[in-house]
């Protein structure tokens, strides 16, 4: 993101606390704050005024709260990463999820001892009360912001190493190993759609107020995914597949199988689409430049690999 505004003029400033080391160009002013303290935000900010923000990492309806306050008056286009999550905790909801599908009950919490159901839970009911906060600064005293609901963001810089920890399962001849079954569909962005349909906000008017769903078009099965995945490498697919209970028994889960997950959304994106004309990579296009790019890359050792000998043996066992 930061990328694509410096090559189109924009003077950026990024705000995070520094505790990440960054390869920005040093023309990028650099702002520390924890944005979670409401002072020490608002200190850091002082009386800056901004044509565009793009919020990243706000996650609770006080961070949302924060931010109209400091930001009302002083910015031209506010702009919310949300997620997909936001449907996932509504009672009733079908796949794929509309925009006019938000609005209803939420369901219950799940029992906090079920750590990732409540985690993953916890998440979207917070993100719903973000965008609730923001729906009411916008009827209330038009805060121009906009709310980007998003699925799983498939990119060259995914800091989750998703796609490449499969693509380092591939690339070792051994076989994957994943849930029985068909799992949830696959529905996910290209990371530089999303920084597109970020341009495209920035540079109109449209949009304000509103919530929109960005998504690729196609809807794949997990193992249509890994076959294009595998076929972009030049590999044969192997799978071993086992019950999900027992991956979970043996501590595989989830790093063996990303996207099994239970907390998984699928988005409708005719909104986008129709009404601000935004356009999506098809996944056959966008995976083979992940590809290209990690296979030209240093290798690199990320956690979702580690428990790769256990995951052979386990599909050699089972």
């Amino acid at each position: 993101m930061v990328a694509a505004l410096l090559q189109r003029g924009y003077n950026v400033t990024v705000l995070n606390r520094g505790q990440t080391p960054d390869d920005l160009p040093a023309e990028v002013e650099r702002l520390r704050a924890d944005r979670t303290d409401r002072t020490q935000l608002k200190a850091t900010l002082g009386s800056r005024k901004f044509d565009l923000v793009i919020d990243t990492t706000l996650y609770t309806g006080d961070e949302a709260k924060a931010a109209v306050e400091i930001f009302a008056g002083r910015t031209g286009r506010y702009i919310f990463l949300s997620t997909g999550q936001v449907y996932l905790v509504r009672v009733g909801a079908k796949r794929p999820f509309r925009e006019e599908d938000y609005s209803g009950p939420v369901m219950p919490a799940p029992p906090q001892a079920e750590v990732s159901d409540y985690q993953n839970w916890l998440y979207g009911f917070d993100k719903r009360a973000a965008e609730d906060v923001f729906a009411s600064a916008w009827r209330e005293r038009k805060f121009p912001v906009t709310s980007l609901r998003l699925p799983i963001v498939n990119s060259e810089r995914d800091h989750y190493d998703r796609i490449y920890g499969y693509f380092l399962r591939l690339r070792d001849g051994g076989p994957l190993v994943i849930p029985e079954g068909d799992g949830l569909p696959v529905r996910h962005v290209y990371g530089g759609d999303v920084v597109n349909a970020i341009l495209k906000l920035a540079e109109s008017a449209a949009g304000q107020g509103e919530a929109y769903n960005i998504g690729q078009d196609e809807t794949l099965s997990l193992q249509q995914f890994l076959e294009l995945l595998a076929q972009s490498m030049g590999r044969t697919l192997k799978l071993a597949r086992a019950p999900w209970e027992k991956l979970e028994r043996e501590g595989l889960l989830p790093n063996c199988s990303p996207f099994s997950g239970r907390w998984m959304s699928s988005l409708d994106n005719a909104r986008s689409k129709g009404a601000l004309g935004i356009t999506y990579t098809p996944m056959s296009l966008y995976l083979p430049k992940l590809v290209r790019h990690y296979a030209s890359s240093p290798a690199r050792q990320i956690d979702g690999y580690m428990q790769r000998a256990q995951e052979l043996q386990f599909a050699q066992s089972y």
